[in-house]
């Protein structure tokens, strides 16, 4: 059985929903302080499910999932992602991105689970020296956000050495998109993403959307960032998963598109789908924006054999879709 951390989220439901598809049985272990209940009401309508209410933070909570359930893997999403508050808050950071990850670990190695897959993100190279981004990539992240996801990849690598703890740690880019057939989508409060907010708007009267930066070394002056879609991404976990099953063996991957999208290009495209003018107000660049980040998914194209099968145009169609179905 397959245990997934926020199975509740965004990602982690998107993930979840891909291997019911396959036939699989999974157990969610939420918090629910950013997941929703609703979308494990959802997911349990459409497979086999089991859901716990709990806190990685909590050993008793921890110690209980696995007493359970007969767990042979763990796909570990649960941890908060707001970049600006994470460097209001640090301390609140490290508890529940750092510390509740060893309490993971460490109650992993205890029944003997020697499989993780962890979701990382492409917010540990910080600023790039060049680009596309490869794992290569020196580490120096900008936020505790940021270092939380590093130091957690560190955590694993001496776990691996230590106690034989295989893991795969997948860097993101940008996400987008949401199930196909709008039964979950992103969903996020307060939302910070940009498609998703530009998608609110849209339902929201008279709005002006703020555009940072228009004269970045870019082909029109804004910039340009990788989008990878959400099914693809669910995907990538599924073959991440696999890849653990039948090689045992540790190892991190960057999943992007390779294709880069420029905040103008985002405008147009959500214009052209929703039928209607976005009102935009051009600003000052702001400080620590690189003009483009780019994923180099080479690795993961080659080793894991996955293939993003999206666009940004089908990511934003199917935003669309489900932000309208929840108005």
């Amino acid at each position: 059985m397959i245990l997934v951390t926020g199975g509740a989220g965004y990602i982690g439901s998107h993930t979840v929903l891909n291997f019911i598809n396959k036939g699989y049985e999974l157990v969610i272990f939420d918090s629910l302080e950013n997941g929703h209940i609703e979308t494990v009401n959802t997911l349990k309508q459409i497979g086999n499910i089991h859901f716990i209410k709990g806190d990685l933070r909590n050993l008793d909570d921890v110690e209980a999932i696995f007493s359970n359930y007969k767990i042979d893997t763990v796909i570990h999403f649960a941890g908060f992602i707001q970049v600006e508050e994470s460097v209001k808050n640090p301390e609140k950071y490290y508890k529940n991105n750092v510390l509740a990850s060893i309490n993971l670990f460490n109650t992993m190695v205890q029944h003997n689970i020697q499989r993780v897959v962890f979701s990382s993100s492409a917010a540990v190279y910080g600023e790039p020296l060049y680009t596309p981004i490869d794992e290569k990539h020196p580490k120096k992240p900008l936020n505790p956000y940021g270092e939380n996801k590093s130091q957690v990849e560190e955590i694993l690598k001496e776990y691996d050495a230590k106690y034989n703890l295989k893991s795969i740690c997948l860097r993101y880019f940008n996400v987008a998109g949401a199930d196909l057939q709008s039964r979950i989508g992103e969903w996020h409060e307060p939302e910070t993403h940009l498609i998703p907010n530009i998608l609110k708007s849209i339902f929201e009267k008279d709005k002006t959307f703020k555009v940072f930066g228009t004269d970045y070394d870019t082909f029109d002056g804004t910039c340009i960032r990788d989008y990878v879609n959400v099914e693809d991404l669910a995907e990538a976990h599924y073959l991440a998963y696999m890849y653990l099953k039948n090689n045992n063996k540790s190892d991190i991957f960057n999943l992007g598109t390779e294709n880069g999208s420029s905040v103008k290009e985002v405008f147009e495209t959500v214009e052209e789908i929703a039928g209607r003018k976005i009102n935009i107000e051009y600003q000052e660049r702001r400080e620590g924006d690189a003009a483009i980040l780019l994923a180099n998914a080479s690795k993961a194209k080659k080793i894991l054999k996955w293939i993003p099968k999206h666009t940004l145009e089908d990511s934003i169609k199917t935003a669309y879709l489900w932000e309208k179905s929840k108005h």
